[in-house]
């Protein structure tokens, strides 16, 4: 009997190669079943399996129906300059919503990163990144009061970063590893950013720090979605 993977796989691959267009019905579960001479339990689940990794949409009562597959967004992946003005160079709609502004409790590996004490205020600030539209990135920045003295009340406004460190008196920037990693969305991952549980995030642990001193300046967390963007390393 063939396997739901093996059914996912073809009709990944139908989709693909225009086979089937956007928002064109696909084959009913039984007759997907017919045709691939398995049971209709196995035909449900790779369309479960399709509609979770962001490939297909349900409609009650219709069937199943082939999404909206978008050109993917050219991103470079470098730590000296904001995300902001990538996206903005390059002529896409972008809105920044903050999400989130706190003190954290210590963490030994953040703490680490931004070379503090621990006896160091850091704060936490969550951004959700926009395009067209669409939520397309969570941005976590952890910076330390240390550094930031007015960071606690500054920080309710800060939509770029990289502004803000222009703005008291930082100009020129470097970074000083990239991790990238994959993961999946958690539960609130995906809600804000409107995903499946099967679509890949593409999450990168980076820190910014002054390139004329060399001093931290950030650690950072950011999770892309996987179905947005194609990257670029640099």
């Amino acid at each position: 009997m063939i396997p739901e993977d093996l059914i996912v796989d073809k009709i990944i691959n139908d989709i693909t190669r225009g086979t089937y267009n956007e928002d064109e019905k696909l084959p009913s579960e039984n007759t997907l079943a017919e045709v691939m001479q398995v049971p209709r339990i196995i035909a449900r689940k790779a369309y479960e399996k399709l509609d979770a990794m962001g490939y297909t949409y349900s409609v009650q009562g219709k069937g199943r129906y082939v999404k909206t597959r978008r050109q993917k967004i050219e991103l470079v992946i470098s730590g000296n300059e904001s995300f902001t003005s990538k996206m903005l160079e390059n002529g896409y709609a972008l809105m920044t919503q903050q999400i989130m502004l706190k003190k954290i409790s210590y963490n030994e590996y953040v703490y680490r990163e931004l070379r503090v004490d621990v006896d160091t205020d850091v704060y936490k600030i969550g951004r959700l990144r926009i395009i067209d539209g669409k939520p397309v990135a969570l941005h976590i920045s952890y910076v330390s009061q240390c550094l930031f003295k007015n960071i606690a009340t500054d920080g309710k406004e800060i939509l770029s970063m990289f502004a803000y460190y222009r703005k008291v008196g930082y100009t020129s920037f470097a970074t000083g590893k990239s991790i990238l990693s994959i993961t999946y969305p958690n539960h609130k991952e995906r809600k804000l950013l409107q995903c499946e549980s099967l679509v890949p995030l593409l999450t990168i642990e980076t820190n910014c720090m002054d390139d004329n001193t060399g001093q931290i300046l950030e650690y950072t967390r950011i999770k892309y979605r996987g179905d947005y963007f194609k990257y670029v390393i640099s």
